[in-house]
């Protein structure tokens, strides 16, 4: 459990590419101190360690057995999210899992329920709607200015990451995908501001069966495609909205928007979730003419880790946390039914559900988050 102090003591496990980020932003932001880092790869993590200025690089299991080290950031694999996730909740430390929470339904429920018993927290990515355009549209959403909401759309379309990324294969198995892979920025967007998810219907499809590298170290070798690749859900929220979300890899160009939802009294342009910033833009329903909306809130970088940040505090004053670990099982749960829905061509009712969490105070420095 977390001691009082102003410095949350972290963990980072899993020293791959995004790392650098975390290690750069928990270094910098308030109430966060990464103390040690571990990679399955001894190399990598005594390069980062070196890179970040953390003082010591180590194993998985000698990190997990530190007493020291409360919260452990999980930025692994996807198929072992579930399971460091696990493993540092039975060392009695708290976790952040980068998204998604966990491969399946049942592992993320062993990890919630985990933690519960134990009195630790889990957390999970992503926090990108703590950013300062998620917010302003929170805000905006809250202050009425589009009237009640009614409907959404969320477009996440391009050809996939086998042309610029180092080692793109796990892109196309079980627990990515374009759904599993960049859904939760657009879905935790949308549940954060217009509440749970209640039904959902799906479509899906593998358009090409296998992949070409295009990018070192790997060019020429093929992928051999596990996982949809073009996904369509459909989503009635339990407060009144329908929303149509698309994630896809198979789309050369395109021309949507990213994310808008539509209200009795206007439509709201959101910026791309995937960020911390802007734009937000605003049209009445009496207007000719859409309105770039000033930002209320800071975190308009790359803010990354915010979400961890949250949790330390949380955990400090024992309130909730905002990136928390149901907020999370919650959307793998709508992108699980998505899929569910296209296989076996019938509606889901979710068992899941989740409050909003609290918006964030506007006006806050850059890196913090206000208990």
């Amino acid at each position: 459990m977390m001691t009082g102090e102003r410095q949350a003591r972290i963990g980072l496990i899993g020293c791959g590419k995004i790392s650098s980020i975390y290690l750069q932003n928990l270094g910098a932001f308030a109430g966060t101190t990464v103390v040690a880092c571990a990679d399955i790869d001894r190399s990598r993590a005594e390069e980062q360690a070196a890179a970040f200025g953390v003082p010591r690089a180590c194993s998985v299991d000698q990190l997990l057995a530190d007493p020291q080290i409360e919260i452990v950031v999980n930025l692994t694999i996807p198929q072992a999210h579930g399971p460091v996730a696990i493993a540092a909740l039975e060392a009695g430390k708290s976790v952040y899992n980068e998204k998604p929470l966990a491969l399946d339904r049942a592992t993320a429920r062993r990890l919630l329920d985990l933690a519960r018993e134990r009195g630790l927290r889990v957390g999970g990515a992503p926090d990108t709607f703590l950013g300062g355009g998620l917010q302003t549209c929170r805000q905006v959403l809250d202050e009425g200015r589009i009237g009640t909401p009614v409907a959404a759309t969320a477009f996440m379309l391009g050809h996939g990451p086998e042309g610029w990324h180092p080692n793109p294969d796990f892109f196309y198995q079980p627990g990515a995908g374009p759904m599993f892979d960049m859904g939760p920025y657009y879905l935790t967007a949308l549940v954060t501001l217009l509440g749970p998810v209640r039904r959902v219907t799906g479509a899906t499809r593998i358009s090409f069966p296998e992949r070409t590298i295009g990018s070192q170290p790997l060019a020429g070798q093929t992928i051999t495609v596990n996982v949809p690749t073009h996904v369509t859900g459909l989503l009635d929220f339990a407060g009144g909205p329908i929303a149509t979300v698309v994630t896809s890899f198979d789309v050369w160009s395109h021309n949507t928007p990213r994310l808008e939802i539509y209200g009795s009294e206007g439509t709201l342009s959101l910026p791309d979730p995937n960020t911390f910033g802007g734009p937000v833009r605003l049209r009445g329903a009496k207007e000719r003419e859409w309105t770039d909306v000033p930002l209320t809130h800071g975190n308009t970088g790359n803010s990354r880790g915010l979400g961890v940040v949250d949790l330390a505090a949380a955990i400090r004053t024992e309130r909730p946390q905002r990136a928390s670990g149901d907020l999370a099982f919650h959307v793998l749960d709508i992108m699980h039914a998505v899929h569910d829905a296209s296989r076996e061509g019938r509606h889901v009712t979710l068992e899941s559900s989740v409050s909003r969490p609290a918006p964030l105070p506007a006006g806050l420095p850059n890196g913090t988050i206000e208990d």
